[in-house]
């Protein structure tokens, strides 16, 4: 039987759909993250070519990216979706909640962090993504979620066979994308196309052991009155930060602000955020910073580093940089 490496894929459908190209790598990591989530992108060897197609069937949406250069990717933990990732070219290394696979083209994985994801993507490298919605989890195979909200585990490689499987269901889609027959009999026939998604993605993670590592610290799942406690921590601690943007701020102030412990604060970061409370306040202030560089052209770089925090100016550069791929020079001369 053949390899899924051997298998080809009639991508028209996506080619014919792009939502962006660029060479700029502040655009590829803003119009990226609209589609998926907020994310830390490291550019590493290898020219920006970033291309994203798109295409939409019903509940699930379905991308084509490359990034042209070798990349580096930190997404927040998602909660409301999971992806899977077919590599069409070039391979990928994931490390999801401390589980670590090798994406090699034509090889398959589910991705599903809890706490932390990395990617390193090789020069070269396109992936065919799928986004599917909890919710449709949540209707077709409700078994394949935990506390009714995550998937049971935070990363599953597809077998050979299982990933052949894939192609063929992602021919089907792409296929069915194309399709604009209205009626109630070809909704009926997409929605069985979805459920088999589900379905399917639920028999790949069955009889797999939770995979876990003893360096990993295992957090527990909030239930739905602490999820909501947490948010209001939360709402707090962004509230003191941003009115606090210049002044100078101690981990202690962040916990008093939002009414925890210290412990009690890194660990509600790290669930919700996967950084820091420190580094989040970081972050704050250097998209403050970043901001004031766009509204007015030309501003000193080194008067908005130091008017939000930033002492030590070697430093800031290079949080600016790994952060929006850029220069804080390259964007005051924008």
């Amino acid at each position: 039987m053949a390899s899924p490496s051997a298998l080809s894929l009639d991508l028209s459908a996506l080619q014919r759909r792009p939502v962006f190209t660029s060479n700029a790598r502040v655009d590829s990591h803003d119009l990226v993250a609209r589609e998926f989530s907020d994310h830390g992108l490291k550019w590493c060897s290898g020219a920006v070519d970033t291309a994203l197609s798109k295409v939409r069937i019903r509940q699930l949406q379905m991308f084509m990216l490359q990034y042209g250069a070798e990349v580096e990717i930190r997404p927040r933990p998602f909660d409301d979706f999971v992806l899977v990732h077919l590599s069409l070219s070039g391979a990928a290394e994931m490390v999801s909640d401390g589980v670590p696979i090798r994406l090699p083209a034509g090889a398959a994985a589910l991705i599903a962090p809890r706490r932390d994801l990395r990617m390193r993507w090789q020069q070269g490298a396109r992936q065919l993504i799928l986004k599917v919605p909890c919710q449709l989890l949540r209707a077709w195979a409700p078994e394949s979620l935990q506390n009714d909200t995550r998937f049971v585990h935070p990363i599953v490689a597809l077998s050979s066979v299982q990933g052949q499987q894939w192609h063929f269901l992602m021919q089907s889609l792409l296929h069915v994308s194309q399709q604009t027959v209205e009626s109630a009999a070809h909704a009926r026939w997409v929605d069985h196309m979805e459920s088999n998604v589900a379905l399917f993605l639920a028999s790949c993670a069955q009889g797999m052991p939770v995979l876990t590592q003893p360096s990993v610290p295992q957090i527990e799942l909030p239930s739905s009155a602490a999820a909501a406690g947490d948010l209001r921590r939360l709402e707090r601690l962004d509230d003191y930060m941003r009115s606090r943007l210049s002044a100078p701020v101690a981990l202690e102030d962040l916990a008093r602000a939002a009414g925890v412990s210290v412990r009690g604060l890194n660990m509600l970061c790290q669930r919700h955020h996967g950084e820091s409370p420190m580094a989040l306040l970081r972050n704050c202030r250097l998209d403050a910073v970043r901001a004031r560089l766009l509204e007015q052209p030309g501003h000193c770089v080194t008067d908005a580093a130091l008017e939000f925090g930033f002492g030590h100016l070697g430093r800031f550069s290079s949080y600016y940089r790994e952060r929006f791929g850029e220069l804080p020079s390259q964007t005051a001369g924008a």
